[in-house]
């Protein structure tokens, strides 16, 4: 044991206590992932001595040959995983095993519930693996020296995942980490050759450096033990170079586990290699469960990526669009330079025409998976469609391509389920139907008894119901779909077109030019409140509604620009009423002028509530309405 320097002993940030006691009071049911997560750890760390050893040969220190080495002493109860990869300096230990230096740990840490289960899958996303060592162990000792430094500048790290860890500066000759996991009373079974070897296999086969074990030997009694010998427990290849027909499913899904440090299978994958102009390879995971910062759109994202099966860069942002960007996966490329860097990529034609290709290999994928899993798609329309409905205004090229794979509430759908694709919408349209209707607004409860819909459940017309923020901002890049335009049933003046008939126009026009005086009379009570006072085709049941010009700004545009403090541009409403309504009748034939405009006041802050919108001046409106009430009872 070298002499230690300079020990001082140090708190864990807040944020790592709390995990450490969440992995300690057994997070996991599946203990046997620390060894998983250990391992890819260590993956990483060769991975990035490999990269940075192009530009600087000599942190190879002469020894090339990458490899992780795990074994176990019975007796002592320990389990040791040694890498030669890039290693720690004593400033990294403190930083990286005592610290998450990670956006969006705050949010992280509110997003814990308590539930076990539910906390393991956050925690499986925020990719925390060094700390699921404590499931195990209840001592942890890291040896590390940062490749290129000198042996002087060894580290020993080491707690007891309490409140404090030790860290001291010792001598080691040999770059790259060796953890020491001093195995709880009750965890034993875990320092066996045989264990760890089946642990290895059913995990880490797909780690593209060799992972060794030392050999079963046995002696004789009297006789000397020989010198150990390791053997390679692992397949040792780069699982996205083989060919498909050779990986198994549980291959893939525990290749992803690794590069997403995700405890769940991915919903679904797409494997491919690309020959001729370009040469590449991809293996891209579509994950089953959202992160805690997906809506964060600066949060460190994309592919892995390699160049001729040597890691480049980890969150390789440039290759998909920020929409795509809960996509997990790898990239190795022939064609581009090992020294690429994040700036290179942004300009490189070469990276145009991958982005172009793979940005339709996930929509490819995730329209199978529509296609053929129903069910794991209503999942994955759960956790990323917001992110999805994104991608219109972002990529016009594949407008049509993504709008297929969005999916709505509609008049047709159970409380609001958003299952309501637009080919099925299509294929249920109405004879001589040829818009998609749609309404906006802040909630389910509030838009399916909008009085907007009353003319379409009458006619048994299907309406798409769009309650989610980003929805009013998404139909003003979504115009049409199949050649089939969408059309705002709260906006304008609408037209049925062929699904009203001859008969139907024809009474319109009628009632129209019989009620042009009650619409003057309404147009000087309503004044500068109105832009236009019409009567109404929309309406069955209700008196009156409001509804928005057809190039104005929706309310639901407007509540998020007011609530964000921006400037809304002035608009006024549509004020539309049912000459066939009784309340309308009344008021038609009210001759005291002032009891009209109370009442046209009345009924026109009523359809503004029923649209969702606030009052201008609630006071008036409720001091209108209790002189009714009093005039009434009298």
């Amino acid at each position: 044991m070298s002499v230690e320097t300079q020990k001082e002993t140090l708190g864990f940030q807040t944020e790592v206590k709390q995990l450490l006691h969440l992995m300690i009071h057994s997070l996991y049911s599946n203990k046997e992932i620390f060894l998983r997560e250990l391992i890819s750890n260590a993956s990483d760390a060769t991975d990035k001595l490999r990269f940075e050893a192009l530009a600087k040969p000599e942190l190879l220190e002469g020894g090339a040959d990458l490899k992780i080495r795990v074994s176990f002493d019975k007796d002592a109860k320990t389990v040791t995983l040694e890498d030669n990869g890039i290693g720690m300096s004593r400033e990294d230990a403190i930083t990286h095993l005592g610290t998450i230096a990670k956006s969006g740990t705050a949010d992280f840490m509110q997003h814990l519930t308590g539930d076990q289960k539910k906390d393991s899958h956050l925690i499986g996303q925020f990719g925390v693996g060094f700390y699921s060592a404590f499931i195990v162990a209840d001592k942890v000792d890291v040896y590390s020296r940062r490749a290129g430094s000198p042996a002087s500048e060894g580290v020993h790290w080491s707690s007891k995942g309490e409140g404090e860890f030790e860290v001291a500066s010792i001598e080691k000759a040999e770059r790259g980490t060796r953890i020491v996991l001093h195995l709880k009373s009750g965890e034993e079974e875990f320092a066996d050759g045989w264990r760890l070897r089946n642990i290895i296999k059913k995990y880490s086969d797909h780690i593209a450096l060799p992972i060794e074990l030392p050999k079963e030997q046995t002696t004789a009694e009297g006789e000397e033990a020989p010198a150990l010998e390791w053997e390679t427990v692992n397949r040792a290849s780069a699982l996205w170079t083989r060919p498909r027909t050779e990986i198994k499913d549980e291959e893939y899904q525990e290749f992803y586990k690794h590069i997403g440090h995700d405890f769940e299978n991915p919903l679904s994958w797409s494997h491919n290699k690309v020959e001729g102009k370009l040469e590449y390879t991809s293996l891209l995971y579509t994950p089953a469960r959202a992160p805690f910062d997906l809506y964060q759109r600066e949060a460190p994202r994309g592919l892995k990526l390699y160049v001729q099966r040597v890691f480049v860069m980890d969150q390789a942002e440039s290759f998909l669009p920020l929409y795509l960007r809960f996509i997990k996966g790898v990239v190795d490329s022939n064609d581009l330079s090992l020294n690429v860097s994040r700036e290179i990529l942004q300009k490189d034609p070469i990276i145009d025409s991958m982005k172009s290709a793979l940005t339709k290999r996930v929509l490819d994928m995730l329209e199978k998976l529509a296609k053929n899993q129903p069910e794991e798609y209503k999942s994955f329309w759960k956790n990323f469609g917001q992110v999805l409905k994104e991608g219109p205004a972002e990529d016009f090229a594949n407008k049509e391509k993504i709008a297929g794979l969005l999916r709505f509430a509609s008049t047709r759908s159970e409380e609001g389920e958003q299952s309501v694709g637009l080919g099925d919408y299509i294929a249920r349209m109405q004879e001589g139907q040829d818009k998609i209707y749609y309404l906006t607004g802040e909630s389910y409860a509030q838009v399916k008894n909008s009085p907007h819909l009353e003319v379409f459940r009458k006619k048994g017309i299907e309406v798409l119901l769009l309650t989610d923020r980003i929805d009013e901002w998404l139909m003003s890049y979504l115009t049409d779909f199949d050649g089939k335009q969408f059309v705002d049933v709260a906006r304008g003046d609408l037209d049925l077109g062929k699904l009203d008939s001859e008969e139907d126009k024809k009474a319109q026009e009628e009632v129209a030019k019989a009620k042009e005086g009650l619409v003057e009379r309404l147009k000087t009570a309503l004044g500068e409140q109105v832009a236009e006072v019409r009567v109404s085709h929309r309406l069955t049941d209700s008196p009156a509604i409001l509804a928005i010009g057809e190039q104005d700004m929706g309310l639901q545009m407007r509540q998020i620009l007011e609530a964000s403090g921006q400037k809304v541009p002035d608009s006024k409403p549509i004020f539309e009423f049912n000459p066939a309504h009784p309340l309308i009748e009344k008021l038609d034939a009210e001759a005291d002028e002032q009891r009209f405009t109370d009442l046209s006041h009345i009924l026109f802050d009523q359809a503004a509530l029923a649209a969702g919108d606030n009052l201008k001046d609630p006071a008036a409106y409720v001091q209108r309405l209790n002189k009714l009430l009093v005039e009434l009872s009298a």
